[in-house]
């Protein structure tokens, strides 16, 4: 069985938002056209408690900048994805019709969550691992926001759970803190066993 895995597709994470993915909101309609090729379909969803220790406002401090955070390091960014919020919904063009289960990630204050599977201290599980293997899943095909960040940790994540992973790279788009993030992003991925490859080369029915 294979899932395709869209990560954060949110408004906060596309131009207007809180946390703007340059492009972000150019990767929908390909992504919804991947959905009709996979039999499961999953999403994550940033879902932040308002105050969140990853958020520069609750340091007195400048997006961008660096702490640790109870012994991990942690970039600050602004106040994004917040429950409930408009920012925090998926983005309006999003098709949820196939969807068949949205995992929330960064949902405890004290720690950042990237991936889809575990935070960033890997401490604690979202519970995707385990929806996954019920569902028999070998093989994960991710796309979404951000490359060098979510979509990133998920699919290092993956690969740590066993899974045959795929990197769809048209179907993401990065942050690009650092000129170069999302090269390096890609290069780390393709180091860890991850199979990179356009939209155009992902089959109907993936085998």
């Amino acid at each position: 069985m294979n899932a395709l895995l869209i990560i954060d597709v949110q408004n906060d994470f596309c131009p207007g938002g809180a946390l703007p993915v340059a492009e972000g909101d150019q990767i929908v309609p390909l992504i919804n056209g991947l959905q009709e090729r996979f039999d499961l379909v999953v999403a994550t969803q940033d879902w932040h408690p308002t105050g969140h220790k990853s958020f520069a406002s609750s340091h007195g401090k400048q997006p961008g900048e660096v702490i640790d955070l109870n012994g991990l390091e942690q970039i600050l960014w602004p106040d994004h994805c917040v429950q409930g919020s408009e920012g925090a919904k998926f983005v309006d063009a999003l098709r949820l019709g196939k969807i068949d289960r949205i995992f929330q990630k960064g949902t405890d204050p004290e720690i950042d969550s990237y991936s889809g599977f575990y935070d960033n201290g890997h401490r604690k599980a979202t519970g995707l691992a385990a929806y996954l293997k019920e569902k028999k899943v070998t093989t994960v095909y991710v796309a979404g926001l951000a490359t060098d960040y979510c979509v990133k940790y998920t699919c290092l994540d993956a690969v740590r759970e066993g899974l045959k992973t795929v990197l769809i790279t048209d179907a993401c788009r990065g942050v690009n803190l650092k000129e170069g993030d999302v090269e390096a992003a890609v290069a780390e991925l393709k180091k860890a066993g991850v199979i990179v490859l356009p939209s155009s080369e992902v089959p109907e029915r993936p085998a």
